[in-house]
């Protein structure tokens, strides 16, 4: 079952901590509940072609949704964000992903 990297791989992760792992080579990626680590790594080489990296290794991990609460009146309204997987992609030593975070 083949997919393409766009429908794998949502979007980058915008954070303190995986803008430090870009020093070292780590991405961070949201990426499908049901994706495994094969399929990631294939998809992060396919949708960086044209840069021609290479990926040395992935670790993912699902990220549980927040719960929400908020109150209208005297109702309470409980519900919850989806859950996802986080996919962190190590690149081969000296390698960069280039104009990744342009725009944001």
């Amino acid at each position: 079952m083949s997919r393409s990297p766009d429908q794998l791989l949502t979007r980058p992760v915008v954070s303190e901590k995986s803008y430090a792992g870009m020093a070292e080579g780590r991405y961070v990626f949201r990426c499908r509940t049901d994706a495994n680590k094969i399929e990631i790594k294939r998809a992060v080489e396919e949708a960086f072609a044209s840069q021609k990296i290479t990926v040395v290794s992935v670790n993912t991990l699902n990220v549980r949704g927040k719960v929400r609460q908020r109150s209208r009146g005297r109702k309470r309204i409980v519900g919850h964000s989806p859950d996802w997987k986080k996919a962190i992609v190590t690149l081969a030593p000296g390698q960069r992903i280039e104009g990744l975070f342009e725009g944001v």
